[in-house]
């Protein structure tokens, strides 16, 4: 029997993650987990996380005054600095009327609890679970994998960047007897974070989408990021398949150690899941053949782009590893409309339009989407790019700004806007490659960026805007589109 919220006891999670009951009654039943004092629900069980600005530790007594019927706290870390497995004083100061037993279970470390919890919850459930990891496209792919098997089944995805240590587990104790599969990205920053959302989330399909430039401030360099990445095939059960970008080569190479059978994605003949025919529709989309297995199927995205074949390439894959039918994976590819910040083309007042893929940025992804600008441009449109800094970088930060700018000059674009503190490597770059210092401009607030594009642009032009989640050059979005709501085009 499918192990449920609101059925299952304090005393099965105490057990669950090898931790000490200190007080309660074990047959308290649960009716869910929350890491938010805010925003506590009566009956759930409050998880105390802490981090390098925050202690949940501080807020235990406020969730229970809100209707949590207990904590999980982590030994030594209370307010009052409990060291032993001893009710905190700020939990016996809560007047019995408001909690008069409240269940109260320590552990070592509250974030590996919540991974424990987690695993275990997943384990109680049987989905098909895909994780799909990678330097850029993961986000897009779930999305695109989600919406095919959609089609067929109740499925659970991670929202937004719900991708780490809190978050995909967060994601998993939301499953019930309802879902039949669920889809998670995996996001890193440093070595073992794959490694241990693998071993939480115990994949039937795993999913590398590429390997490219980022957080190299923590990782050293691109063949480190690789091997950090196939940690997801370090850690995942026997049972799980593989899938790889084949056209991504040091992928491959490292992949290679790993004697485990292999499916590839890509544009070359060698893939197993692959796109021939490439049609580029402009605005409207993108359209090719998918073929698999000497079989191919027609297939047209609303979004355009090549990196978004990509993806498609990559849900593919995935989907047929979970034995949908592929007419249902054409459909699915052909009613996905995009992900808001990536690679999303709006108009704008006056007649130009914009491309926001404000989301985040890095070399690697940079250099993929300005590849598919050129064929949005309409005829004597001109290009203006506003560009935000790359972050974690590490030794490549000047290089890889640098590069940004080279390739936007290469790219042909009448003007450049860059912010942030390596704006002006982004400069440097574009006007070595051939841009005048009057195309070229530092900006230092989002509210000047607007302001410049909209003083430069008009009808026909095209607006490209991306940057590090840090910049947030949503906010430019925001500004350029607040004349008036402006259509999504497709």
């Amino acid at each position: 029997m499918t192990t449920e919220w609101g059925k299952v006891s304090a005393g099965e999670i105490c057990r669950s993650i090898a931790g000490s009951w200190i007080s309660g009654d074990v047959e308290t039943i649960v009716k869910g987990i929350c890491t938010d004092s805010r925003k506590i629900i009566s009956g759930e069980l409050f998880l105390a996380l802490t981090g390098e600005r925050y202690n949940g530790h501080d807020f235990v007594g406020k969730a229970l005054k809100k209707g949590a019927v207990g904590c999980i706290i982590q030994r030594g870390l209370s307010e009052d600095k409990i060291e032993t497995d001893e009710i905190p004083k700020s939990i016996l100061q809560i007047p019995r009327t408001v909690s008069p037993d409240p269940v109260i279970i320590s552990v070592d470390d509250t974030l590996k609890a919540l991974g424990d919890l987690a695993e275990w919850w997943r384990q109680e459930h049987r989905v098909k679970l895909t994780a799909i990891t990678g330097s850029s496209g993961k986000t897009t792919t779930k999305e695109m994998l989600a919406g095919i098997l959609e089609l067929g089944s109740r499925t659970l995805k991670n929202e937004g960047n719900l991708n780490n240590l809190i978050g995909l587990p967060l994601t998993l104790l939301l499953l019930d007897g309802k879902f039949k599969n669920c889809v998670v990205e995996m996001g890193m920053n440093r070595r073992g974070e794959i490694a241990r959302l693998t071993e939480i989330a115990q994949p039937d399909v795993g999913v590398i989408t590429n390997v490219g430039m980022v957080h190299l401030e923590g990782l050293g360099d691109i063949k480190k990021i690789a091997k950090a990445k196939l940690e997801l095939l370090e850690k995942m059960p026997e049972r799980c398949e593989i899938i790889l970008n084949g056209d991504d080569e040091l992928l491959m190479k490292e992949a290679a150690a790993f004697h485990k059978e292999k499916i590839t994605f890509g544009f070359r003949k060698k893939n197993d899941v692959r796109a021939k025919k490439i049609r580029n529709l402009g605005r409207e989309g993108i359209s090719f053949d998918l073929e698999y297995r000497n079989v191919s199927w027609p297939v047209r995205l609303k979004v355009p782009g090549l990196h978004n074949v990509l993806n498609a390439l990559a849900a593919t894959a995935a989907g047929l590893r979970l034995h949908e039918p592929p007419e249902r994976i054409v459909q699915g590819l052909g009613r996905f409309e995009g992900v808001k910040g990536r690679f999303a083309v709006n108009c704008l007042p006056g007649g130009a339009i914009i491309v926001d893929d404000t989301y985040n940025s890095n070399p690697s992804s940079l250099e993929a989407v300005l590849a598919s600008i050129e064929n949005l441009v309409s005829k004597g449109g001109r290009i203006i790019a506003g560009l935000g800094e790359m972050m974690e970088l590490g030794r490549a930060t000047d290089s890889a700004h640098r590069k940004a700018g080279r390739m936007v000059a290469e790219l042909g674009a009448h003007y450049l806007f860059a912010m942030g503190e390596h704006a002006g490597e982004m400069i440097r770059g574009a006007v070595d490659s051939g841009m005048s210092s009057d195309q070229v401009e530092v900006v230092t607030t989002h509210s000047e960026m607007a302001r410049k594009i909209k003083g430069e642009m008009r009808k026909g032009d095209l607006v490209f805007l991306k940057g590090s989640r840090k910049i947030a050059l949503e906010k430019v979005v925001e500004d350029l589109q607040s004349t008036q709501k402006m259509p999504k085009i497709h």
